[in-house]
């Protein structure tokens, strides 16, 4: 299951307090300050880890709240600092503060990091405030507030392709028979409820991500069907397939309401590379009445169940990606 947003609320550890002491040794007549400092209060720190694909463990657990540190002692020991924790998440995780909405960091790239609660800096004992004037000092600090904040996360998948169709237009097919990725297939709308992610490999040359997104609907940037929830992982995306049933309907007006959504959304999602995939062919009594025409698009003649055509996209696809690099 995939879990793509979530609402956590951090604490970060106190500060330890500083420690007012002084030296009583019998054979130490002028016994001076001794008290020591306390400990930095634990850090809260949000990691992008590879291998992770849902937040599926902030939706069960909401409060995380670091270790105090301890308090500063006499003969100058020093608090032990509080532990720290370190949360992972996906790569591709946005972090924003739940009130304002800001964005405070975008973790695109396995091992990036933010420190989102600073722990708290332990007070300094006595034996800091010595001086010539005053060198017996009665005073130390109190430790410093850890900080607290609620964030909100939202995953946005990373992925080379995205394929992007209205329900029941064969997309799930698709990624089964290009890539190892097993998604559940039926001949319902809406089979697809997440992305679901396949590794293809291209020949020799490499590999690449392909991302199996939940049908688009009319009215989708509005949040109808499943919405921005859909939209979102189509930004991380490079070249897009637009997969359309071939096989029934107006496939030109299904390709003229994707594409509206697409622009509607925004993001920039309308102006990557598209390829057009014509798909159930083998459902066509005759080919010659299917409109090849999608705005000057590459459009490709497939049949996801057979696997017709597939080498032919396969090869499109690659070449796609790496006109993108370059």
């Amino acid at each position: 299951m995939l879990i793509d947003s979530a609402t956590i609320e951090l604490a970060a550890g106190n500060g330890g307090d500083g420690c007012v002491s002084f030296r009583r040794e019998k054979y130490v007549p002028r016994g001076g300050p001794n008290g020591g400092d306390g400990g930095h209060g634990g850090s809260i720190t949000i990691l992008a880890a590879g291998g992770l694909y849902t937040l599926l463990d902030f939706h069960y657990r909401r409060h995380y709240k670091a270790e105090r540190g301890q308090h500063g002692g006499g003969s100058g020991k020093r608090g032990r600092n509080g532990e720290s924790i370190v949360l992972k998440v996906p790569v591709g995780t946005l972090i924003r503060d739940h009130d304002t909405r800001e964005l405070v960091a975008d973790l695109d790239e396995p091992g990036a990091s933010i420190v989102v609660a600073a722990g708290g800096r332990g007070g300094r004992g006595n034996a800091r405030f010595a001086t010539s004037v005053d060198q017996a000092p009665r005073r130390a600090e109190d430790g410093r507030h850890g900080e607290k904040c609620v964030v909100d996360l939202e995953l946005k998948l990373l992925a080379d392709v995205g394929i992007v169709g209205l329900p029941n237009a064969g997309k799930s097919t698709l990624i089964s028979k290009m890539s190892s990725a097993k998604p559940k297939i039926a001949d319902f709308p809406f089979t697809t409820l997440s992305p679901v992610l396949g590794l293809v490999r291209y020949a020799m040359e490499g590999s690449y991500v392909m991302a199996d997104l939940p049908g688009l609907i009319e009215g989708a940037h509005e949040g109808k069907g499943l919405g921005h929830r859909f939209l979102k992982h189509v930004e991380r995306t490079n070249v897009l397939v637009v997969v359309l049933d071939a096989s029934g309907g107006d496939p030109a007006a299904d390709y003229r309401t994707l594409l509206a959504e697409l622009r509607q959304y925004g993001e920039g999602v309308a102006d990557k590379p598209r390829l057009v995939a014509l798909n159930k062919m083998d459902l066509v009594p005759d080919a010659a009445d299917v409109p090849r025409e999608y705005g000057g698009e590459e459009v490709f003649e497939i049949s996801a169940l057979t696997g017709g055509g597939l080498e032919k996209l396969g090869h499109a696809i690659w070449r796609a990606l790496k006109e993108f690099e370059d």
